[in-house]
């Protein structure tokens, strides 16, 4: 530890001492001081303690000589003097006194106990040494302030976690359940403290209803020092459709078929109700609350029902898609009960949906069209799956089979057409003109032709 010489003057006393002890500590601390430094005989360490706390001041001697040690305060005040204290503050207490050490302990430490205080050793010549005192102060109060008390999904919300008056200034951390956030950090000072605050922006989503979100101090004073908020998020209506009759297999004519909707948000929902997309309700449904019951199915009821729910935020559905079968139908569905579809490719991320779907195997064309918005729900076979799979493979095969045979017609013609052509190709001579090679010109030629013009109708020529 690096030390510098230190001027000696009388050693301060709070009441005195008695007899010669005055003049002897003025005599004493008159004399020069030696810094400190390598091969001195003087030892202290540094303290740091925590305000409230209790810390001990050594003053160690390596080779003893029965020299007399004491202990000065940052004012140069005398503590101990060997085993006497002259300084009236009962907070020091001697722990520990002899010839090679001098041990003192500050209880009930303050800022205002922060400083060096310095180790004298009265040889010759004098020895000095000093020691530090740090007070660490931890935050005052930790306090969340938050924007709104509680948040409608899909808003951003502010806040703030306070630190007051700290030593030194505290960092500060956020969570969110189990997962660390981070927030922006303002730093004030106040004389010697340090006030801190973070503020986080946090988006909220029906997930984080009833999750703490936690401020958590570091700090060397403290430890584990936090505290925490539950968030209150709103959000609309979760609607589920499930099939309680039938458990399984086809919904056929002359059955029954009995639906449950059930919704759940925040607040929970007040208002639900049954409908038929695209049409109106069959006369014999009856709707009792959140059921739905058909006591005797028929291909007339075929079709989309939904059951809508809302709440102060919002308003969603779940829809079923009915099928009804001929009562002679023995074929399992790909997929037994009902269909469930999402109001928005957000839902599909909270697991709105539950069970599984749909109308059994049917033909194609009876089937009511349902669009589905997420690759999620494409997963889920539809109730035709299988017998709409077997339709498309037999007409392909018979689309293929077609292609096939007005291919090899074509060929056969082409080659039909290209023998035709071959055997006609060549040069071809004619007899209108035989007898005239001696003619003296054209047209001497042409009268001396064999039958003249007078046969002409006769010497005609016909190319096939």
């Amino acid at each position: 530890m690096a030390g510098r010489a230190q001027p000696s003057g009388p050693a301060g006393s709070g009441g005195g001492a008695p007899g010669l002890l005055p003049l002897l500590l003025l005599l004493l601390s008159a004399a020069a001081i030696i810094p400190r430094g390598d091969g001195q005989n003087l030892v202290t360490e540094d303290v740091t303690v925590v305000e409230g706390d209790v810390a001990t001041i050594s003053c160690r001697v390596k080779n003893s000589d029965d020299s007399v040690i004491q202990l000065l305060n940052p004012n140069r005040q005398t503590i101990y003097f060997r085993d006497f204290r002259p300084l009236k503050d009962s907070r020091f207490q001697l722990v520990n006194f002899s010839n090679s050490e001098l041990r003192v302990s500050l209880t009930n430490v303050s800022i205002s106990d922060e400083g060096r205080y310095f180790c004298q050793l009265y040889t010759d010549p004098p020895q000095e040494i000093y020691t530090t005192i740090t007070v660490l102060v931890p935050p005052r109060n930790l306090v969340i302030d938050i924007e709104k008390e509680t948040a409608v999904e899909g808003e951003e919300i502010e806040l703030n976690c306070t630190a007051m008056a700290s030593r030194p200034a505290t960092t500060i951390r956020w969570f969110k359940g189990n997962k660390e956030l981070t927030g922006k950090s303002e730093v004030e000072r106040w004389s010697d403290m340090y006030t801190v605050t973070s503020q986080l922006l946090l988006k909220v989503g029906r997930e984080d209803d009833g999750v703490p979100v936690i401020c958590l101090v570091d700090h060397p004073a403290v430890k584990d020092l936090q505290t925490q908020r539950y968030l209150e998020v709103m959000y609309k209506p979760q609607v589920r459709v499930s099939q309680n009759y039938p458990l399984q297999g086809l919904t056929r004519e002359g059955e029954p078929l009995e639906l449950t909707c059930t919704a759940f948000g925040k607040p929970q929902p007040t208002d639900m109700r049954w409908l038929r997309v695209d049409d109106e309700m069959p006369q014999h449904v009856v709707v009792s609350g959140s059921n739905l019951l058909i006591s005797n199915l028929n291909k007339t009821d075929n079709g989309t029902y939904r059951c809508e729910a809302s709440n102060a935020v919002g308003k969603s559905h779940a829809d079923y898609m009915l099928f009804v079968y001929d009562t002679t139908a023995t074929t399992e569905p790909a997929v037994h009960g009902f269909t469930q579809l999402p109001n928005s490719a957000e839902e599909l991320d909270y697991g709105d949906l539950s069970g599984t779907s749909v109308p059994p195997t049917a033909p194609t064309e009876a089937l009511p069209t349902v669009q589905l918005s997420n690759a999620s729900l494409a997963s889920r076979p539809d109730s035709r799956a299988g017998e709409e799979g077997a339709i498309r493979s037999v007409d392909h095969a018979v689309v293929g089979g077609v292609v096939a045979v007005v291919v090899f017609a074509m060929l056969c013609l082409l080659i039909i057409l290209g023998r035709y052509f071959a055997r006609h190709k060549g040069t071809y001579f004619t007899h209108e003109a035989k007898g005239a090679d001696d003619a003296a010109d054209a047209d001497t030629a042409i009268i001396n032709a064999e039958g003249g013009q007078n046969n002409s109708e006769e010497k005609k020529e016909y190319f096939i």
